[in-house]
């Protein structure tokens, strides 16, 4: 029974990162049907630099999920305080009420906004994705920096103000360090929604301007070919490094005091 767990931990990563491994793999095989035996090749990735349509996709996706996890993460990180910090009537309610984004499927959530922000004079590009993906954003962002509030202790504020210090600065200079990790991690987090986000884009997106998920997703239905992968792979490489990166410096959990 001891082996048991590891065994079915070690079977469930194998399911999960195999397709991740293998579309990797093809985009190296010099095949643009993934025939066998494979062939090395960095053939797709130089036909990747000269596809100005997806690098133009894949930049916008970056900028739209940049300036998501800047916006989101500064806002969800107030409306966290206030929910953690201040006691007021409703907060129950707003509490409650940062659930339903996240468990409504984005279809509904995707036709919802577009009917709205037509209503409104809003419209559609890339002002509607950046609205649309902070507002899907910042419910994640408070929920993950509202639990990094409940590792620390309330009376550390209290403490500095004690010894003379102001609410803003007893803020800044005791709790928002203390904050550090879990602010970061809601900014990657916020970054991962918007970069993987497809239904919200496909419905606030213009033919002029889209993102890397609609634009694969118009790609597949002409034709899939390696190009995906190789925009894929560079993709995944650069999410995995950020994670480690984040990983090494910012040591999420760790709230112990180093001197």
């Amino acid at each position: 029974m001891k082996t048991l767990g590891p065994i079915y931990l070690i079977a469930i990563l194998i399911f999960l990162y195999t397709p991740i491994l293998v579309m990797m793999a093809m985009g190296f095989n010099a095949s643009p049907l993934y025939e066998l035996p494979f062939h090395f090749s960095l053939q797709w990735y130089d036909a990747l630099w000269d596809n100005s349509i997806l690098l133009t996709a894949g930049l916008n996706s970056l900028v739209i999920a940049g300036i998501t996890a800047v916006l989101a993460t500064a806002l969800g990180t107030m409306a966290s305080v206030a929910l953690s910090r201040r006691t007021f009537r409703g907060r129950s309610l707003l509490q409650l009420m940062l659930l339903p984004p996240i468990a409504i499927p984005w279809l509904i959530t995707g036709t919802a906004m577009l009917i709205f922000f037509y209503w409104t004079g809003i419209g559609r590009g890339m002002h509607a994705l950046l609205i649309g993906h902070v507002a899907l954003a910042i419910p994640y962002v408070v929920l993950v920096v509202g639990t990094g509030f409940k590792t620390i202790r309330a009376d550390l504020e209290e403490a500095a103000m004690s010894l003379g210090s102001t609410p803003v600065h007893a803020f800044f200079s005791v709790t928002l360090p203390l904050l550090y990790p879990s602010i970061l991690g809601a900014a990657l987090f916020a970054f991962a929604v918007s970069l993987d986000q497809f239904v919200i884009s496909y419905f606030l997106a213009t033919p002029g301007y889209t993102t890397l998920p609609v634009q694969i997703y118009s790609s597949i239905r002409k034709g899939f070919t390696p190009e995906i992968n190789a925009i894929s792979t560079v993709l995944l490489l650069g999410s995995m490094t950020i994670i480690l990166i984040f990983a090494r410096f910012a040591k999420p959990g760790d709230t112990s005091d180093k001197r």
